[in-house]
């Protein structure tokens, strides 16, 4: 292959900033004149030389001298490379000298020291007198054993007041690294997946296509070594996607070589049980290991006892734990396959696939003759596509279909295998592995599943706006032949509509279903299966493979078809309509135990404002992706559990489950589903009142966001922002934030939040004095309450109308809000109105009636763990004349908060305060607007007499 000019070497190194720190550390002592030791220890390939390297850049000739009158610092630097010199190092010296071998000539002076260990130490102590000295041993394994014991003897007797540091690499479970066990050592691992994404993009260039990029991170198993070599070898076409992949890739050869000669010294049984392992594992689930019992039956075919495979285990090359057989390194295994011979590698698939007896080893058996194929074989590919069926793991599934592709002759064969491969990948949880597959669809044109699998790809991970013509396109492929994958690629497209918040868009693709679900054909299964022919399997076994099902005659399913008319009905504003066919989809989905239709009763339960039917649709779609998968689904099914208790006040429930599903979608490469759940824990942190937090999930959210085209997630951010600054008394900035959502415009945000957020907008509004902007909401909030059933919606309302109303009528319509909460559950809505209606009461002078409403407001905040919102409520008691338990107000402030306030309360002018203070007026104006907003106080007068009480409080507690 022509090597691509696009692959450079990386500039930096990358995952490694713990390991960075230490080193820095190391150095800092001894630029403070205090040696230390460590040393590097890791597979090959993982960058302990780069990390010597870096720690000479560090402590090269840009590095300051100590400061303690000795000089610049030595930099002795040895090798097992051929050399034997004293080289000038910008003014410093480096000393390379060969190992095994005799020590270098003398230094400046000092004697050459004869080979004896006394001597090395005697060397490293006399030039640690002269300057700081950092000593660098590259492969310290290489050493021979006598320079390896006089390092040791030498390392272990300077003191740490000697200014020596000793950095050593040494191959991890080498025999020479043994000799090092007692110093201090620091065990390099893979990279993680986002560093090895990171190092790749920056080889590439970031060109790689996603299935090439995914493929080459499998491929490299964190090395990055061996990812620079695999990249290397990729010519322009191939990165790009545009041509195919060599199977297996090319690059890294001899780091490969450099894992099995690991074993080189074990004997040839053992190592032919080794290479009995790796091949097993062929038919396993990734990361499981080798069944021993397997290992045991082959051994005895060949003629190798088993327990030969002890002195592997000795040696650190596989562990043994509850029957399987598992290699410590994963590249070890694959480098002991790609060095057998052709041949000898055949012969032992074979042999697998005889001990591989039993209907229950069917599949397994199958992957074994697959592996031992010496072309295409389509007898063999048919049975592996037959096996492949249900009841059997998706992963399973996915990687007999692999095989069953490649064994295939005819291309639109291949194609579809492929694509059946990658969907089941996909539903394992794996989407890497189906772009991957995705990539080998070659068949001209493109078959429909490969187009439908894309799109679900893009659905989770990419711009929903692609995804949804991905599946629309799918969806026409599809229709004459796979009716049931055809309306699910039209529910894909019409839920990337919904995210986009394009009703146009969500209303086209719901009705092209129409009753296409009811059609001849196959019945939409959200756990899809292959298609394969049902003809006998051709190649002999023990026992035959077994026929799989035949493909059934849909089922008519009347909730899905209530759900997408009762969809369409309430978007096109026949709420009367829609409201009864989504009762009838949120009844059906009482009955049934399928995790995807139990979403989409969940999302007909918010649509009509019952939030708890929603939260136990939620709950009940995660226990089933849990029992039965797939996994593909375990975010959406938290996100929905999570926003559903969000909607019903359980803000520390939403929370616990929105991180859980965070580190799902994270793991399962699902950025969307990200977004949507850093959204909700904005969300939740906005109640909490923890601002930076809150500030941190919507960013995080709408980094995807945006880009992606996901309008709720954004609405959500902007909305939880907002409520935070609302919490903090920055009723303005909240009034800013939340009008161009609720407002008619271009930036209007998404349909099916905006309304739950007008509350905020209309309380925000007033408090900054923008009440006829709140009053246009209103109106719209009005028709939207006497339509849902959510049960905050009548008492937000009714406080929307208090709000504004008169003086002579808020009282009345705060007591008709506080009616409506009392008739339902959720805490915090109710704390809020008795916020709103404890100050308005204590701004019309009547502060004893206020106090009633206000300690009620404090204490469901604190039951809630509201904590600014309950900090907001005490303030207001306190101004209500009523003393709190716990701190004084004057502890809600900063230390700068509380000398501004004392001084305004003595009657002093910004300007004179600013002089007192030496800050600026606007500091001072800044400062009081925050202590105004803490103390929930609106002048000079209320200030002063808050802290006078708070004083005498503090006098007479």
């Amino acid at each position: 292959m022509t090597p691509s000019t696009t692959v450079r070497s990386p500039l930096r190194l990358y995952g490694r900033s713990g390991e960075l720190a230490i080193l820095e550390t190391l150095l800092a002592r001894l630029g403070a004149g205090r040696g230390s030791t460590l040393v590097l220890t890791g597979a090959p390939g993982l960058g302990r030389t780069a990390l010597l390297r870096h720690a000479q850049d560090i402590y090269g000739p840009e590095a300051p001298a100590p400061g303690n009158g000795r000089g610049a610092p030595v930099l002795l630097h040895a090798t097992a490379a051929p050399a034997e010199r004293l080289l000038p190092y910008s003014g410093l010296h480096t000393l390379l000298c060969s190992a095994p071998g005799p020590l270098p000539s003398p230094v400046a002076g000092i004697p050459r020291p004869d080979t004896a260990p006394t001597a090395l130490l005697d060397l490293l102590t006399t030039l640690g007198a002269l300057r700081p000295l950092l000593v660098c041993v590259d492969d310290v394994h290489a050493w021979d054993a006598g320079s390896r014991a006089a390092l040791v003897f030498a390392i272990r007797r300077l003191t740490p007041a000697r200014s020596v540091a000793v950095l050593l690499t040494a191959a991890e479970q080498h025999a020479g690294e043994r000799d090092f066990t007692a110093l201090p050592s620091l065990r390099l691992g893979p990279l993680d997946r986002s560093a090895s994404r990171a190092l790749l993009d920056r080889l590439t260039g970031g060109r790689a296509d996603p299935g090439v990029r995914e493929e080459l991170l499998r491929e490299a198993a964190g090395n990055p070594r061996l990812l620079t070599a695999l990249a290397d070898r990729l010519t322009e076409d191939q990165l790009a996607g545009r041509g195919g992949l060599p199977q297996p890739l090319s690059g890294g050869e001899s780091l490969l070589d450099a894992y099995a000669a690991h074993i080189d010294g074990l004997p040839d049984d053992t190592r032919l049980l080794l290479l009995f392992a790796a091949a097993a594992e062929e038919h396993e689930p990734e990361g499981t290991g080798a069944d021993a019992a397997v290992l045991l039956r082959a051994g005895q075919l060949a003629g190798v006892d088993p327990g030969l495979l002890s002195p592997a285990e000795t040696l650190g090359a596989v562990r043994i734990d509850g029957g399987r057989v598992h290699f410590t390194e994963p590249l070890l295994r694959r480098a002991l396959l790609r060095r057998a011979p052709l041949a000898r590698r055949r012969a032992v698939h074979r042999l697998l696939a005889t001990v591989l007896d039993g209907p229950h080893r069917t599949l397994p058996r199958l992957v074994q003759r697959a592996c031992a194929a010496t072309g295409h074989d389509p007898a063999l590919a048919e049975a592996l596509a037959r096996a492949a069926g249900p009841p059997r793991p998706h992963a399973d599934r996915a990687a007999a279909l692999t095989r069953a592709a490649a064994l295939s002759t005819d291309e639109a064969l291949r194609g579809e295998r492929f694509a059946a491969a990658a969907e089941h990948a996909w539903l394992a949880g794996d989407p890497g592995r189906a772009r991957a597959l995705l990539t080998r669809v070659r068949s001209v044109p493109a078959p429909g599943r490969a187009h439908y699998v894309r799109g679900l790809i893009a659905l989770r991970d990419g711009p929903a706006a692609d995804a949804g013509e991905a599946l629309l396109t799918a969806a026409e492929l599809l229709a004459p032949h796979d009716r049931g994958r055809a309306v699910g690629a039209l529910l894909g497209a019409a839920e990337a509509a919904w995210l986009t918040g394009d009703v146009p868009g969500y209303l086209h693709a719901m009705n092209r279903i129409g009753g296409r679900d009811r059609a001849p054909g196959r019945s939409h299964d959200p756990v899809p299966d292959p298609v394969p022919d049902p003809v006998p399997d051709p190649v002999p076994d023990p026992v035959p493979d077994p026929v799989p099902d035949p493909v059934p005659d849909p089922v008519p399913d009347p909730a899905l078809d209530d759900f997408r008319s009762g969809m369409c009905a309430v978007l096109d504003g026949r709420t009367d309509d829609g409201r009864a066919l989504l009762r009838g989809c949120l009844d059906a989905g009482d009955r049934t135990g399928d995790p995807a239709a139990l979403l989409r009763s969940g999302i007909a339960a918010l649509v009509l404002g019952e939030v708890d039917a929603a939260c136990r649709a939620g709950a009940r779609a995660l226990a089933a992706v849990r029992a039965h998968g797939p996994e593909a689904l375990l975010p959406q099914a938290l996100e929905h559990l999570a926003y559903g208790e969000l909607r019903a006040g359980r803000h520390a429930r939403a929370r616990v489950h929105a991180y859980e599903g965070l580190r799902a979608a994270d793991r399962l490469g699902q950025r969307n589903a990200a977004a949507a759940l850093h959204a909700v824990l904005a969300m939740a942190a906005s109640v909490e009142g923890d601002g930076a937090a809150c500030t941190e999930h919507a960013a995080s959210a709408a980094a995807d966001a945006g880009p992606h085209g996901l309008g709720q997630a954004a609405t959500l951010a902007t909305w939880a922002v907002a409520r935070a600054d609302l919490a903090a008394g920055r009723h303005t900035r909240a009034a800013a934030r939340l009008a161009p959502l609720v407002l008619n415009g271009p930036r209007r945000g998404h349909f099916a939040a905006l309304m739950l957020a007008v509350p905020c907008f209309v309380e925000a509004a007033v408090l900054a004095g923008r009440g006829e902007e709140a009053r246009a909401v209103v109106e719209e909030f009005t028709a939207w309450t006497a339509w849902t059933a959510d049960p905050q919606a009548p008492a937000q309302l009714a406080r929307c109308h208090a709000l504004l109303a008169p003086a002579g009528e808020a009282a009345d319509r705060y007591e008709e809000a506080l009616a409506h909460h009392a008739r339902s559950s959720g805490d915090f809505e109710r704390a809020r109105t008795e916020l709103l209606y404890g100050q308005w009461l204590r701004r019309q002078r009547r502060t004893r009636e206020a106090r009633d409403p206000l300690r009620d407001a404090l204490v469901a905040f604190e039951r809630c763990g509201a904590r600014v919102w309950a900090e907001r409520a005490a303030g207001e008691l306190r101004a209500a004349g009523e003393s709190v338990a716990g701190s004084g107000p004057v502890d809600l402030l900063t230390a700068q908060q509380r000398r501004v306030a004392r001084c305004v309360a003595e009657g002093a002018t910004n300007r004179e305060v600013a002089v007192r203070l030496s800050v600026s007026p606007r500091t001072v104006d800044h400062h009081l607007r925050n202590v105004f907003a803490a103390l929930g106080v609106r002048s000079r007068t209320e200030l002063a007499r808050l802290l006078d009480r708070d004083e005498e409080n503090a006098a007479n507690p």
